[in-house]
């Protein structure tokens, strides 16, 4: 294959564009905020599951809570009607000796009820003091998420930018070769990354091994409008003199 030796050098213009669009593609997979990202959602679900751990802890304590205070209204509701019963002057001796002990079970009863109340609403107090944490800490990972979330965005927004600029210019640029060399120069950059290098000081640019004396006499002796390819990776290669 032959081709001006002015449009072969333009092939290293197409390619740099190209290597630009590679690194795009390539940055886009890699963005670091993708794995912040991820960790982020992760301790979004830890710090929900943390949430409804003391959220459901805190409504069993309240379920507690109000079963003893219904229990112990119960306990004095009693206590009440032995009292007025007491007073009343209508028992006698014995219902009013057995009142009497009645009434001194209750009264313990209750003391113990109120006392486990006690108690429970002190646990309570220190769960919803962990509620309370546990969202401030959820509210932390969802914002951390969300900035994360928004630098990726933007990351993402420049890359689509720089891409549909260097795309852009690509086609322009494609338009100013033959076919055939633009058919050979894709299929090559399709398969090994690299269309075309620089051949210069013994080396392909494209995947930096440095020929041997006949590969590089060889080079030498082509005509300054042969198509030439490195013999180990099969790129383009692109001759310059030294001075360029």
């Amino acid at each position: 294959m032959k081709a001006d030796p002015a449009v072969q050098r333009r092939l290293l213009d197409l390619a740099a564009v190209d290597a630009e669009l590679a690194r795009v593609t390539h940055r886009r997979r890699t963005l670091p905020e993708i794995a912040e990202i991820a960790e982020a959602e992760q301790l979004v679900r830890a710090k929900q599951d943390a949430l409804v751990a003391v959220e459901t802890t805190l409504g069993d304590l309240d379920r507690d809570v109000k079963r003893q205070e219904t229990e112990i209204d119960q306990v004095r509701a009693r206590g009440d009607r032995d009292r007025k019963l007491m007073q009343s002057g209508s028992v006698g001796a014995k219902q009013l000796t057995d009142l009497e002990h009645e009434l001194a079970t209750i009264q313990r009863r209750q003391g113990i009820l109120e006392d486990d109340l006690l108690e429970l609403m002190e646990r309570r107090e220190a769960v919803e003091a962990d509620v309370s944490f546990a969202r401030v800490e959820l509210d932390k990972a969802r914002a951390a998420l969300e900035e994360a979330a928004a630098r990726r965005d933007t990351a993402l927004a420049d890359l689509e930018t720089t891409e549909t600029r260097r795309a852009a210019d690509r086609s322009v640029m494609a338009k100013g070769f033959p076919d055939d060399l633009l058919k050979l120069y894709d299929r090559q950059r399709e398969q090994r990354g690299i269309g075309a290098a620089v051949f210069q000081s013994r080396s392909c640019g494209a995947c930096r091994i440095e020929l041997d004396r006949g590969a590089v006499s060889k080079l030498k002796e082509a005509a300054p409008d042969e198509v030439v390819r490195c013999d180990e990776c099969g790129a383009i290669l692109v001759r310059v003199s030294e001075q360029s």
